[in-house]
């Protein structure tokens, strides 16, 4: 038997891989909860409003971006898919809230050379700074610090900080710049500024570049192909992104895998025959483990292995409330995929995503409240209320986006221990814990959000990766 622990999208799409490489023999999953899914959760309301408490949308770039879209069209549910274009206004609005204002960055190459508040000097200058910058020779750096140094701490603070709150909810002066950002890291590294390494790689590549020759090697019919053309920024799904791991969960069960829910594993002993699982009272034996789990979580189930259960608990994460809010009519000033707030404001919310700024529904504003992440005890206690969340939130949107009209519906959740934390040295610790993990030939490959990237993308192809080492073991 093949043991796949945790049943969010990561876990499911290794399920679904398996069974695609044809992977013997079967396929168990195992969630530790009463529901699959994982983060990706669509709440329907009264009047058939939506509400995303997880992720709602997804990028199609690169590789990974590429083969979510392939899974998308190999479970038949391309038919539902609703691309956002780069020309939308939610995809060129994005906004940071600054010393009392809304701010729309810079979105196209001219803007880079206009002053736009609440920049002192263009990003354009930038450059300059980066080209004046010494080099500095790093394992890694905060990506705070790194953008600090080369760019400015303008950049830094009013850039850097809300995007990698939007990302991972994150302080940027803990994150990890060789991982986040490792091409212009290495930029550095290797040529001596971002700029140089930018020059040199589009003249290493100027051959390379997305051309029409390449498009025609896509499928005319394939959602990849759309997307390029269409030039997506982002896409999601009719009915809520949770129609995808959905999706998966029905594909797999009928194909003979086996989905065990409120299934806690709370120890991993490898033998010659490779893992005995403890599962609740009884002991599974499996002949490969692919852990989904959070690190944190999986660290205290191999007691045979120290320094698995040390490097995997090095790897925090951190919880986030989010605040769903639906009101009647359109009640925002701005058409805008929502706003980010810098740290240094202190306020108690990460940033607000327009919802249906993307995604009209019924004539309804929905609007998603992002609050805690890194700082959720210092700003909102240790165990805040549902009320005290929802009044915290609904007090920043009145205060921000001056919004009075009362609230139709909403919801409030707190998803504990939800992002992974990638500070810095991730990428050299995750290969140290998978190195060792290959040297001592055990049956375990590890996917989902703590190891390769926080996206949907990155999950799914972390688990697709895992299940092609499966099937070669």
């Amino acid at each position: 038997m093949q043991a796949v622990l945790g049943g969010g999208i990561s876990g499911l799409s290794a399920a679904y891989y398996l069974h695609k490489l044809g992977v013997k023999p079967k396929v168990n999953v195992y969630e530790a909860s009463s529901r699959v899914g994982g983060w990706i959760w669509t709440s329907k309301q009264k009047n058939g409003l939506l509400f995303e408490q997880g992720p709602r949308t997804i990028r199609p770039r690169f590789e990974a971006g590429m083969n979510t879209l392939q899974l998308v069209e190999e479970l038949k549910i391309a038919k539902l898919v609703r691309g956002i274009p780069n020309s939308h206004p939610t995809a060129k609005n994005r906004m940071i809230f600054v010393k009392g204002k809304l701010h729309i960055l810079p979105s196209s190459l001219p803007e880079l050379f206009v002053r736009k508040p609440p920049f002192s000097k263009p990003l354009a200058a930038a450059l300059l700074h980066d080209i004046k910058a010494k080099k500095k020779v790093l394992d890694d750096e905060s990506i705070y610090s790194f953008v600090e140094r080369r760019l400015g701490w303008e950049l830094a603070e009013y850039a850097i900080s809300p995007m990698i709150c939007g990302i991972c909810a994150g302080n940027a002066k803990e994150i990890s710049v060789k991982f986040l950002a490792k091409s212009l890291f290495e930029f550095e590294q290797a040529h001596g500024s971002i700029t140089k390494g930018l020059l040199v790689t589009a003249w290493r590549n100027r051959k390379k570049l997305w051309s029409r020759a390449d498009e025609s090697k896509l499928d005319p019919g394939s959602l990849a192909h759309k997307a390029k053309q269409e030039r997506w920024s982002v896409w999601s799904l009719e009915g809520g992104l949770e129609v995808l791991p959905q999706t998966i969960l029905k594909s797999i069960k009928s194909h003979g895998t086996k989905i065990k829910m409120n299934a806690t594993c709370s120890q991993i002993l490898f033998n010659s025959e490779g893992a005995a699982l403890t599962i609740g009272d009884k002991n599974v034996q499996a002949k490969t483990v692919i852990s989904t789990v959070p690190a944190q979580r999986l660290a205290p189930l191999l007691v045979q292995h120290p320094f698995l259960t040390e490097e995997l608990g090095k790897i925090p994460c951190v919880t986030v409330a989010v605040v769903n809010v639906a009101f009647k009519g359109n009640v925002l000033n701005h058409n805008a995929f929502g706003f980010l707030v810098p740290p240094s404001e202190e306020r108690p919310i990460l940033g607000v995503i327009f919802d249906t700024c993307s995604f009209p529904q019924n004539g309804f504003t929905v609007l998603t409240v992002m609050m805690g992440g890194h700082w959720f005890e210092s700003r909102l206690g240790k165990a805040p209320s549902s009320d005290s969340i929802f009044r915290t939130a609904i007090s920043e949107i009145r205060s921000i986006l001056n919004i009075s009209d009362e609230p139709y519906d909403y919801c409030v959740s707190v998803l504990k221990d939800c992002i992974p934390q990638y500070v810095v040295g991730h990428q050299n610790r995750v290969q140290k814990i998978r190195e060792y993990i290959l040297k001592n030939k055990l049956p375990l490959l590890l996917a989902g959000s703590s190891y390769d990237g926080v996206g949907v993308n990155d999950v799914i192809f972390s688990a697709k990766q895992a299940a092609e080492q499966a099937a070669i073991t």
